[in-house]
């Protein structure tokens, strides 16, 4: 009798445990997810300052200026779901269009003195600061849950819930160059 109340109440430990472990890591994803979340809507307002610039100049007749902007308007898609990776391939994005822009800009000196153009590269340059302190975030963040999800005993019981490791987003190296 004894022992059924005994293995009863390991039981209802091993529940509440459970539970509470799952609540932890499923708060810690919700704090990934809305870095994540973040990230998307500071590139998503990278991209629409890419495609102002590109719109305000009076180079945007130009061939190669409507295929940044056809580029630009296809290749938004950063959401809380999002990983690592897609956000890797959309910064390359970025970074190949304000390329491409500083390209065109070379070309026309006028534009490059023009306020709204200096404006617009100015705001490149914050949304890319408040894009790396939303990196920091998601990467502290996804370092807890990895941290949590590793460690003995909820190593045990992590991957039947579902929480795996999560990839890191690395600082961009050539967000100096613009």
């Amino acid at each position: 009798m004894y022992y059924f109340i005994a293995f009863g109440a390991m039981l209802v430990a091993f529940v509440f445990w459970t539970i509470s472990v799952q609540r932890s890591l499923a708060g810690m994803t919700g704090n990934i997810n809305n870095g994540m979340a973040q990230i998307g809507l500071q590139l998503s307002s990278q991209w629409e300052v890419l495609i102002f610039l590109l719109e305000l100049s009076e180079w945007h007749a130009v061939h190669e200026c409507e295929t940044i902007i056809e580029t630009m308007k296809a290749g938004r898609f950063i959401t809380k779901d999002s990983s690592a990776d897609d956000v890797r391939k959309q910064e390359l994005l970025i970074a190949e269009a304000i390329a491409k822009i500083i390209k065109v800009a070379d070309v026309c000196p006028k534009l490059k003195e023009d306020r709204s153009y200096i404006k617009t590269m100015e705001a490149i340059h914050q949304y890319e600061n408040m894009l790396q302190t939303s990196r920091l975030i998601y990467n502290d963040s996804a370092a807890k849950l990895n941290r949590a999800i590793r460690m003995f005993p909820t190593s045990m019981i992590a991957g039947i819930l579902g929480f795996s490791n999560l990839d890191y987003l690395e600082e961009r190296k050539n967000h100096e160059t613009y």
